[in-house]
């Protein structure tokens, strides 16, 4: 069971407010009575139920930083950092990234670029939980390199005709609207990218295989193909060839998104393996009474602490106004890294169960392997910092 109460490190007053306070009782709330009990189930079905995402528009978990006139709750980037956190303590990583994917890495670019008419036509149903969006921007042969993306969008009269394929698109199977990334400009290596609305059905549309990966096993992955896809002329989402601008803006916000689910992930496991050493007995004694488990495990916690501070003063700072793109890199290439570590230590902590499919830590050690490539693999995070302090 995940407590209700919550510690200071979780709520430094300086940095959150009641109403963060109150969306972290709601999550967790939510998670220990719709997703705990049910996850082992999702993770067979590779499926998410629509009701249970449906619950979370109607609880305002899906529009927490959009304007109260689509039905969201105008937070800001403090309330996106809580709903990760505890998204990422629920245990079940698939789930997380599909909500995230959903609030705060494919229906901004909609927000942020759409015109008052798109806007209107589909952001209260995505708030509501009665659409859920993907973000179809890595291929095949181009992830973290956007400039090489192959697939094309031509404008023929009064449509656009996409032709190409899309990669490891989180919601790629189940989503009803999807925001495409394509090229718009002249062949070959370049920034002249747009985005567009793409809905489920579209003719030329469609998903060509589900994934199957070692984690994340509830969130639905898949690869799209678009084969002389026609989308409206109306259906282009911002400026033509300025796609590439709209993508590297929201990654900032991403980043942010995934440091704070590592940084819940990494806090559950080490509880849950205090909870384990403790009653472990070994050699006529707790595991919890060997110095260099309890050490480790302390080391970890103080690590993720840090972790911890390091996201919230990022947060806070982009809720000012503030340009951290440093920072935001950092902490990505910091929580990739250490949730693994983390994980790697609590698995080795449980012994043989840890390597059961019955223990909570070997579906989380699978989930959190994802963590240090998805979003931007650790190597090219750490080449953003390092450009930056050149």
């Amino acid at each position: 069971m995940l407590e209700n109460r919550m510690t200071p490190t979780e709520f430094p007053h300086l940095v959150f407010r009641e109403e963060h306070e109150q969306l972290r009782r709601t999550v967790r709330r939510f998670v220990e009575e719709r997703v705990i009990p049910f996850g082992d189930a999702w993770e067979e079905s590779g499926f998410i139920p629509r009701e249970t995402l449906r619950e979370m528009g109607e609880l305002g978990l899906f529009g927490i930083r959009y304007p109260t006139e689509y039905g969201g709750s105008a937070m800001d980037t403090l309330g996106t950092v809580v709903l990760a956190e505890e998204l990422g303590r629920c245990t079940y990583g698939g789930f997380a990234a599909s909500v995230l994917v959903h609030t705060d890495m494919a229906s901004p670019h909609l927000y942020h670029a759409g015109t008052p008419e798109q806007k209107a036509r589909y952001l209260p149903d995505i708030i509501a939980g009665k659409s859920i969006a993907a973000i179809a921007m890595t291929e095949p042969d181009a992830g973290s390199d956007l400039a090489s993306m192959r697939t094309t969008a031509v404008l023929q009269g009064d449509h656009w005709v996409l032709n190409g394929a899309k990669m490891f698109i989180t919601n790629g199977v189940h989503a009803n609207i999807y925001f495409v990334a394509a090229k718009t400009g002249a062949p070959g290596r370049n920034h002249q990218i747009s985005m567009f609305i793409v809905e489920k059905g579209t003719p030329g549309f469609s998903v060509a295989r589900p994934l199957k990966k070692t984690g994340w096993l509830c969130s639905d992955t898949a690869e799209l193909t678009f084969a002389d896809c026609r989308v409206p002329a109306g259906n282009l989402l911002g400026e033509k060839d300025k796609g590439f601008y709209s993508l590297v803006k929201n990654l900032q916000n991403e980043r942010i998104t995934l440091g704070a689910q590592t940084v819940g992930e990494a806090a559950r496991a080490i509880e849950l393996t205090l909870e384990w050493v403790q009653q472990r007995k070994a050699f006529g004694a707790s595991l919890w009474d060997k110095g260099a488990i309890r050490q480790r495990l302390a080391m970890r916690a103080a690590q993720v602490e840090a972790a911890r501070a390091f996201l919230y003063s990022i947060a806070w700072r982009d809720a000012q106004g503030e340009r951290v793109a440093k920072e935001v890199s950092m902490l990505k290439a910091l929580c990739g890294t250490l949730v693994n570590e983390v994980m790697y230590d609590c698995v080795q902590f449980h012994g043989g169960m840890g390597y059961m499919r019955e223990t909570t830590v070997e579906r989380m050690s699978r989930d959190a392997r994802v963590q240090a490539i998805g979003g931007g693999a650790t190597e090219v995070m750490l080449e953003e910092v390092a450009k930056r302090m050149a």
